[in-house]
């Protein structure tokens, strides 16, 4: 079995994005890793190019910037790295995306399994969103609890509209869970580099006029509808969450008067009727489960 990596990035440092981070985590699984390096205003290249070892294989791009419709092109970037993978399945990672290491004995006994299994196009993992701090997390109505990250390396499998998921020739993936979860940096970040990011990556679904209205007052993030996260970080984390001087919500006492476990259960129960859901969830041992 062979495993490719899968990622593409741009202005990587001056949106302090953690792909260093995210590309590590996921690279004991593969045999290669393709980056696919926009266009950038920043040492993004630099970075990736100092990421040890030779299993990193930098390809570059040039952005359409006048594509400003559906986040259309993160799926075109997105196919450019598929394009040149070789294994047998392609863990493709964002790069706000990181993957605790506990999961990667089980994601290879996972891909091996499912292998021979032609019914099964791809794997399902649940997310874990960290908003305004490091040690909150969103899970409500809006944000994705699942999405896949590893698909069969199949001709015809592209990335489907925003590069959230992925399509078949046109239809949904049949998948079966991953049993792991990604951990989804992309909201914890310093307020204003934030701020700058969230401006930039929404020009890929709005016009100049839309953005000046939406951020005219700034952008405030706030702790309602978040619960405290306790547990740890995938180790490649460390570093970077030590050395955030901006997370003001790192105090325990704080985070101890935010949502309860029992009501932030009831309110995901009620967020999920109802869910949109792009992939057809099956049985590898059994009939498909059916479309979600």
């Amino acid at each position: 079995m062979r495993v490719s990596g899968a990622t593409f990035v741009r202005d990587a440092v001056r949106f302090d994005y953690p792909v260093k981070e995210s590309i590590t985590s996921v690279l004991p699984l593969c045999d290669e890793f393709i980056v696919n390096v926009g266009d950038s205003e920043d040492r993004t290249l630099e970075l990736i190019q100092s990421i040890p070892g030779e299993k990193i294989r930098i390809i570059e791009s040039e952005w359409d910037d006048t594509l400003r419709t559906g986040g259309r092109i993160l799926s075109q970037q997105t196919d450019i790295a598929l394009n040149e993978c070789r294994g047998d399945w392609i863990f493709y990672i964002q790069a706000d995306e990181v993957l605790h290491e506990r999961y990667l004995e089980i994601l290879r006994r996972r891909m091996e399994s499912c292998l021979d299994l032609d019914d099964v196009e791809g794997l399902l993992f649940d997310f874990r969103h960290f908003y305004g701090s490091y040690f909150l997390t969103k899970d409500e109505r809006g944000w994705y609890r699942k999405e896949i990250r590893i698909i069969r390396n199949h001709a015809g499998i592209t990335s489907w509209r925003d590069a959230q998921g992925f399509r078949l020739n046109g239809r949904k993936l049949r998948v079966v869970e991953a049993g792991a979860e990604i951990y989804h940096y992309g909201w914890a970040r310093d307020p204003e580099i934030m701020l700058s990011k969230q401006k930039n990556l929404d020009r890929f679904w709005h016009d100049d006029s839309w953005i000046d209205d939406r951020y005219e007052g700034g952008m405030s993030i706030t702790v309602k509808g978040v619960a405290p996260f306790a547990a740890t970080h995938p180790s490649v984390m460390e570093e970077r969450i030590g050395n955030a001087t901006w997370d003001r919500y790192r105090d325990s006492s704080l985070r101890s008067r935010l949502r309860r476990p029992l009501l932030r259960r009831l309110t995901s129960v009620f967020d999920r009727l109802g869910e949109y859901r792009n992939y057809v969830l099956i049985d590898e041992e059994g009939p498909r489960a059916g479309t979600k």
